[in-house]
């Protein structure tokens, strides 16, 4: 009986703490009701059962409203508090691009440089990619996740920094030709981790340590380059788990540039404060990271320095997102009129910039020039986020006989993966696997294409007929090309 008492008493206490609210003394022109509506966007994670998320509101430099809302660590029963560390994915980009900033301000690189010229091991493609075409994602690079993944690669498995510069070094084609087109490639900035390291001798976790973080007393913030690293104050990630409830979700891979970083909501006020004082890298830098970038062709685009610079409900707005493992991130800041809103979330079926968004049309909703319409605060609910898969279209039907399927099967390699696919009839469908890292059905799209989940297989025969290899895409990474063993 007693040990019941002590469990309900900690689970009370608790759910006090998860309710931690700060309110700086500036946030007095908001009501009650204000910080009410706010609670409402969050109101399906203000649980002691649930993963959740830590909220941050800021007015011209000031934290005016901070909450966590479920638990940081639901087996010891850790609420979430304004103090928790998470990690924010790519919401990271933003401080590998300032890094790089920096370096290009002190003239110790320029922005046009040839990355050939930091990494002699990669191939001499037709054009040169410049480290400005890496940090817009119009570099053509292809992604270093999903190329490790299509490699055979497991989320569970480990593997090092050289490992990708030499899978990324194996890659013969690109998605694209620098500078035509715009996709998002986590490559960029990984590279820009490296090339930092390279020009400095220092890894990206020590020089934004010493010209970011501890200037602007950011004492709860690094890149985390040692997955076994305790991290006090840490939210764990988690994923549902498909029998009920949540299961951990979380990496032991050691890459920071793309990601990496771990930080609180504190933290971040300190760090969305530099947007205006320009205490670390001064006026000029601001220009810079604020500038989007172009294609070759004069198309302009949104994607500047790790943020994305677009325009919500007629202001503009510079944002950006982060997913990865078990945490969901999204820092929005509307600059005229001072004002962010962070939302830190240890749950991957969160979409984090929706309700970002929510927060922002409650607080902002007089001042915004076009009309705040639509559903309510609380009313909208997650929607697949744009790195999420697509379901399979129910209803789909085998549309070719087992015979002619079979004639697809067999053993395909790619040397710039250094991968073998095995294709196989199984049930009189196509399955496609590679080592442990997947196996998937293949459904029949139109003669010689075959899709199976992310991915694209468009097959290639002979004068005579015989398949004889196929071309591969994945998303980020395109245009692989396997022949038959």
């Amino acid at each position: 009986m007693m040990r019941e008492r002590t469990r309900v008493l900690l689970m009370f206490l608790a759910a006090v703490a998860a309710v931690t609210v700060v309110a700086a003394t500036t946030s007095c022109e908001y009501t009650s009701g204000v910080h009410r509506q706010v609670d409402e966007v969050f109101a399906d994670w203000d649980s002691t059962t649930t993963p959740g998320a830590a909220l941050g509101v800021i007015r011209e430099g000031e934290l005016v409203y901070a909450r966590g809302y479920g638990m940081a660590d639901l087996e010891h029963r850790v609420p979430i508090t304004p103090q928790s560390v998470f990690r924010i994915g790519s919401t990271s980009k933003q401080f590998t691009a300032f890094c790089v900033a920096l370096l290009a301000q002190e003239g110790l690189l320029s922005l046009d440089d040839d990355i050939g010229d930091y990494f002699p091991e990669f191939p001499d493609y037709p054009e040169p990619i410049t480290v400005r075409q890496l940090i817009h994602h119009t570099s053509g690079v292809r992604d270093y996740l999903m190329t490790m993944m299509l490699a055979g690669k497991r989320d569970a498995d480990w593997y090092t920094d050289e490992e990708v510069v030499a899978m990324l070094a194996r890659q013969q084609q690109l998605n694209f030709p620098p500078g035509s087109e715009h996709l998002y490639s986590n490559s960029g900035y990984f590279l820009l981790a490296r090339l930092i390291h390279r020009l400095t001798g220092r890894t990206l976790r020590e020089f934004a340590d010493e010209r970011i973080f501890r200037p602007l007393g950011m004492d709860d913030t690094h890149y985390h380059d040692r997955f076994d690293e305790v991290v006090p104050d840490r939210a764990v990630g988690y994923a549902p788990d498909p029998e009920g409830g949540y299961r951990i979700s979380t990496t032991t891979l050691e890459m920071v540039g793309d990601g990496g970083v771990f930080t609180t909501i504190e933290d971040l006020v300190k760090w969305d404060r530099n947007f205006y004082t320009h205490e670390v890298g001064g006026e000029a830098i601001q220009e810079l990271i604020h500038t989007t970038g172009t294609l070759d062709d004069g198309s302009e685009l949104e994607y500047a320095f790790g943020l994305v610079v677009s325009d919500h409900r007629g202001l503009t707005m510079v944002s950006h997102g982060g997913s990865f493992v078990g945490y969901r991130a999204e820092m929005i800041r509307f600059p005229d009129p001072e004002f962010t809103v962070i939302v830190l979330a240890n749950r991957s079926d969160a979409n984090p910039t929706r309700r970002a968004l929510e927060v922002a049309d409650i607080y902002l909703a007089d001042v915004f020039p076009e009309p705040v319409e639509g559903p309510s605060a609380g009313e909208q609910r997650e929607q697949p986020g744009p790195q999420e898969e697509a379901e399979e279209e129910p209803g789909r039907r085998q549309t070719l006989y087992p015979e002619h399927l079979a004639t697809y099967a067999g053993d395909y390699y790619s040397p710039e993966l250094d991968a073998t696919y095995r294709i196989r009839m199984e049930d009189d469908t196509l399955h496609v696997s590679v080592g442990r890292a997947f196996d998937f059905p293949m459904q029949w799209e139109e003669e010689d294409v075959f899709s199976a989940r992310f991915m694209t297989f468009r097959f290639r025969k002979d004068a005579r007929g015989r398949i004889t290899g196929f071309r591969l895409d994945a998303g980020r990474a395109r245009d692989f090309r396997f022949r038959r063993r």
